[in-house]
């Protein structure tokens, strides 16, 4: 009986030791999540960083900006916008401007412009882009940019080749690469454009050997200047959802123009999904 109590005494004592332990303020910190997204020189700005997107415990967020290439005394204003950068759109959320001195920006968010209420989850899905200007008298000259949320690349991508045509010395390629939403961006790079040209493009239904065919998807014109066309793809221009593992194995070609005026003109041209390397 008397080993019993000496038992139940020691376990009782362990059981003390043990609360004490829990209640000594030992608790582990708040680690929220993060996501880092690049953020890419536009033209010859020089400017290139990243942002990253981190959890408060109250589902809140910090956004901080750190950008390389920002030259002291100038403060370089940066916003979230609706949409991807591919097709642009409205300020979602203001950020607090780029201090050129250090290339840093830090916002603390837990609302959008409009006063809508927003969490870190929802942010790290947003339909949105990030960019920053060069100045709060000229928003229209943009020195970096980059995706966030649902519209980061996941890295999986397919190039296709558009030859020449009706007019010689005009090529390229069209690269198909998957965002996280499963939506696609097609990026086309030409090369010999006249720098005065506008190149309407789109995607046709069958092969460039059953030419012509119908429209199926139209992308935004090349800029002769630059050579390139970026379009940001959910649906057909009948409004069908296509994905970007249907288009990688869809039924057609793309027709670059020399302009709108002048479609039957073709400068390249090429065959895509199914029928490329057929």
């Amino acid at each position: 009986m008397k080993m019993k109590r000496v038992f139940l005494m020691l376990l009782s004592i362990a059981t003390l030791v043990a609360c004490s332990d829990d209640d000594d303020g030992t608790t582990p910190p708040f680690e929220g999540d993060s996501e880092v997204y690049e953020l890419n020189a536009i033209g010859d700005s020089g400017v290139s960083g990243d942002a990253t997107i981190t959890e408060n415990e109250d589902g809140s967020f910090v956004v901080e900006l750190d950008l390389n290439g920002t030259s002291e005394g100038n403060m370089h204003p940066a916003h979230i916008h609706f949409n991807s950068a591919a097709e642009g759109g409205g300020i979602a959320i203001s950020l607090e401007p780029v201090d050129g001195a250090t290339g840093m920006s830090t916002t603390t968010i837990s609302k959008m412009d409009d006063g809508t209420s927003i969490t870190y989850d929802e942010v790290v899905n947003f339909d949105g882009y990030i960019n920053v200007h060069l100045s709060a008298d000229a928003l229209q000259t943009i020195v970096a940019q980059g995706d966030i949320g649902e519209n980061v690349l996941t890295g999986e991508s397919v190039t296709y080749d558009l030859n020449t045509k009706d007019v010689e010395g005009i090529s390229g390629t069209a690269t198909f690469e998957e965002r996280i939403s499963g939506e696609t961006l097609i990026t086309l790079n030409i090369e010999g454009t006249p720098e005065d040209g506008s190149h309407p493009a789109h995607i046709h239904m069958g092969s460039v050997a059953d030419a012509p065919g119908a429209i199926a998807i139209s992308l935004n014109s090349v800029d002769g200047a630059t050579g390139m066309s970026m379009t940001a793809i959910s649906e057909t221009d009948a409004e069908a959802a296509i994905t970007y593992d249907e288009l990688i194995v869809y039924d057609g070609y793309i027709n670059v123009h020399l302009s709108a005026d002048q479609l039957d003109v073709i400068v390249a041209q090429g065959d895509i999904g199914a029928n490329a390397g057929s």
